[in-house]
């Protein structure tokens, strides 16, 4: 009896251990023995290498082997797939199983182009991530890390909206000090987002003390992790034992590193020529703290937009939008960052109206205020204005502010050595909104000559007459005045003196009042800038006519004289020749001819003499009528 419950107490020990030692030893051995053949792979396995080929950097400093899908990759078996892998001198855990397998052969059967591209942008970006990862002391085989995530595309995007080599999102960029804005687009930089990635990596790998979560923490974010750590039952476990639990794209995103790993140390071996180096890119990098075009570097330094393109990825549009508060950095190529700083003043001149912001707009088309009478317009000039030179500033950040050059503000502030005093009161040149005068039409100019030399009614253009009841009114009054003159009985070629107040009896028509009165200024107002011009033109004519039918050419002189403006008139502000016409009642043309003015620029302040009225009719006149009135006399003194 004892024997016997001794062997069954034996035999249920055995069982108990067995059922205990089973489940431990498939936990250990699961990373090398896991399957899924549910497995979704990475969006950068999704490439379209016929694009990334038109890469500028692959056409300009790789050479490629154009017949690599047509090689075979070879035949490796497992035991030489393990081999390889632990071969390589890792700190992380780099297992072989069939996941990691289904990607190795993802990359040397399918993907073979994408492999040779990757190899080709390699030499451009690995030593950049090397150089950030060793600055923060991690492994270096994270620098795989954007092959499957980018597929070493700087300007990759995924469907969530990640974006850059390391495919960070929005959030995640900027919580770790990343600018992202329509302008700059820190993600898609190799260098600040290689560092802010190694950070977030070591962060990561000092919560879970184990590279293969912090790579899928790297992934799917740390709460999924977590999530599965909590579902396995543990916290102590590693990748592999909570891989059912976390998201499907994780599952394959560790595997994806390892066979990342494998393929760019053993692309020869699956004849997969390596990518050559047509001529070494050596780079360096520039701060500049003003805004610039590509456009303007490209054009003077003869340097092609897509290779700065390819240099810069961050900048989204071709600007670097650089001011004196925040500085921004241009990589180009080591020999030509010399010749930016010696030409620098030429790159911000090239084209400055085209690529430089205006600072102030204001808008067309807006109605002007009523006082203007349609005599004046808004544009928008070049002007002289005044800058205090701040803490910080330089000439060179003060001409790129204004739209200058660094030479032009110097010279215009007779400034020597090229350094500006802080406080300093500098000149400077803007674009400013200014008001100006409307100016005449030269059609306007023509006709009111003709009209002021015109001796005959019949010759003055009625066609443009306005309807309106007033100025028919007006028109018909010089007329009849006219026509009384022509009826009126002659008495022959004989010496008569007319004093002046003779000719009052012709007052029975009197003649209009001149424009510059009040009530001529009113009427004026309510009619449009045509009428107001033809019935400028209309009055001059009726003061000339009346003029030269008011007594001999002395008394009319006279006459004329006290009826006459000043000799000299002060021009005011704002005023131009159009408004000094209507005030004196001398017509544009001549006050031009007084003046010897040949535009409408007139400066303020200064004095216009004013000709007396009827001066251009009566020169006129004398030459049809002079004669006559100097050969009666004569005629008259032979007789006696």
């Amino acid at each position: 009896m004892n024997i016997k419950r001794t062997l069954t107490l034996a035999a249920a020990t055995i069982c108990l251990l067995a059922a205990y030692a089973l489940p431990k030893n498939n936990i250990l051995t699961l990373k090398n023995t896991i399957t899924d053949h549910d497995i979704v792979f990475p969006e950068s396995f999704e490439t379209d290498t016929r694009e990334l080929m038109k890469n500028w950097y692959l056409q300009n400093y790789t050479v490629l082997d154009a017949d690599v899908e047509n090689k075979s990759p070879g035949e490796v078996s497992e035991q030489e797939y393990i081999k390889r892998l632990a071969a390589i001198p890792s700190v992380i855990e780099l297992p072989y199983n069939q996941i990691v397998r289904s990607y190795i052969d993802r990359y040397i059967k399918r993907n073979r182009t994408l492999v040779e591209e990757m190899l080709g942008m390699s030499l451009y970006y690995m030593p950049i991530f090397e150089q950030a990862l060793e600055k923060e002391g991690l492994p270096l085989e994270l620098k795989y890390l954007p092959v499957i995530e980018s597929s070493l595309n700087p300007n990759a995007v995924s469907r969530a909206g990640a974006a850059g080599l390391w495919q960070f999102m929005v959030g995640t960029g900027k919580g770790l000090g990343l600018e992202v804005n329509s302008l700059v687009d820190e993600r898609r930089d190799p260098y600040r987002s290689s560092e802010k990635a190694a950070t977030y990596l070591k962060n990561l790998h000092a919560i879970y003390n184990d590279w293969s979560l912090a790579i899928a923490a790297y992934n799917c974010g740390p709460a999924n992790v977590n999530k599965a750590l909590r579902r396995a039952g543990g916290e102590n476990k590693d990748f592999w034992e909570i891989y059912a639990y976390l998201p499907r794209e994780t599952r394959g995103y560790v595997p994806a590193f390892i066979a990342a790993n494998y393929v760019m140390t053993y692309f020869k071996r699956h004849n997969i020529s390596p990518a050559m180096a047509r001529k070494p890119l050596i780079i360096d990098t520039i701060s500049v703290n003003h805004r610039v075009h590509f456009d303007q570097i490209s054009h003077v330094l003869n340097i092609p937009v897509e290779e700065l393109r390819v240099l810069n990825p961050q900048y989204r549009h071709d600007i670097v939008p650089a001011t004196d508060e925040r500085a921004y950095t241009i990589a180009l190529p080591s020999q030509q960052v010399y010749a930016y700083i010696m030409s620098q003043d030429s790159i911000l001149a090239y084209q400055t109206q085209r690529y430089t912001p205006r600072p102030t707009v204001e808008p067309s088309g807006m109605t002007e205020s009523s006082s203007d009478n349609g005599k004046y317009t808004y544009e928008n000039r070049t002007v002289t204005a005044y800058h205090k030179v701040a803490r910080g500033e330089t000439a060179t950040s003060i001409a790129a502010k204004y739209g200058m050059t660094t030479q032009q503000l110097l010279s215009m502030n007779n400034v020597r050595g090229g350094k500006v005093q802080r406080g300093k009161v500098l000149k400077v040149q803007t674009r400013k909104r200014v008001r100006v005068p409307v100016k005449e039409s030269e059609s306007d100019v023509a006709m009111a000559d003709n009209t002021g030399d015109s001796n005959d009614p019949d010759d003055s253009d009625d066609s443009d007459d306005s309807n309106e009841e007033l100025e028919s009114q007006q028109i018909n009054e010089v007329r009849q005045v006219e026509q009384a003159a022509k009826d009126a009985p002659r008495r022959g070629p004989q010496k008569v003196d007319i004093p002046v107040e003779t000719s009052k009896p012709a007052q029975a028509a009197p003649a209009p009042q001149p424009s510059n009165s009040k009530q001529w200024r009113q009427r004026n107002a309510q009619y449009s800038d045509k009428s107001r011009r033809q019935r400028s033109k209309e009055e001059n004519y009726r003061h000339s006519r009346s003029n030269n039918r008011r007594g001999d050419s002395a008394k009319r002189g006279r006459t004329t004289a006290q009826q006459t403006a000043p000799a000299e008139y002060t021009i005011k502000k704002g005023e131009s020749l159009s408004e000094i016409s209507e005030k004196t009642g001398v017509s544009v043309q001549e006050l031009r001819q007084a003046n010897k003015i040949s535009g409408d620029k007139i400066k303020a302040g200064d004095n216009l003499k004013i000709p007396q009225k009827g001066k251009a009719q009566k020169a006129s006149k004398a030459k049809s009528a002079g004669k006559q009135q100097k050969s009666a006399p004569r005629k008259s003194r032979r007789r006696r």
